[in-house]
């Protein structure tokens, strides 16, 4: 797990809630937020900090069962995919994450890759 970057505890993401990390935290590059979800069920997922659809920041939405509801318009956003439920059409960038003894891990080397794709 070396080449991974641990983020923080995962009681330090909210149940049902986000918490924000900016991408120079992880990789050093120029920053872009990356939303780092915890569901009722205690998984954890990272999704880019954007919305598909204007940009709103799903960090700030309503996390329910594996989605997230983006905060302007009501997008309904897959925490495993990235991708807008339908009858709503768009992906935003996902990351792996790992958690390890309680504690949460991202690849730099992906956020990287896939934020300089965006």
């Amino acid at each position: 797990m070396s080449e991974w970057k641990r983020i923080c505890a995962v009681d330090d993401i909210p149940v049902l809630g986000a918490r924000v990390v900016r991408r120079a935290a992880v990789d050093g590059r120029a920053q872009t937020d990356i939303a780092i979800f915890r569901n009722a069920d205690d998984k954890i997922f990272a999704l880019l900090d954007r919305c598909p659809h204007k940009g709103g920041p799903l960090s700030q939405g309503i996390v329910s069962g594996e989605r997230v509801t983006c905060p302007l318009h009501s997008w309904n956003i897959a925490l495993d995919s990235g991708c807008a439920a339908a009858p709503d059409v768009g992906c935003v960038a996902r990351f792996a994450v790992r958690v390890d003894a309680g504690e949460v891990w991202l690849d730099p080397t992906e956020i990287a890759a896939e934020t300089t794709a965006a």
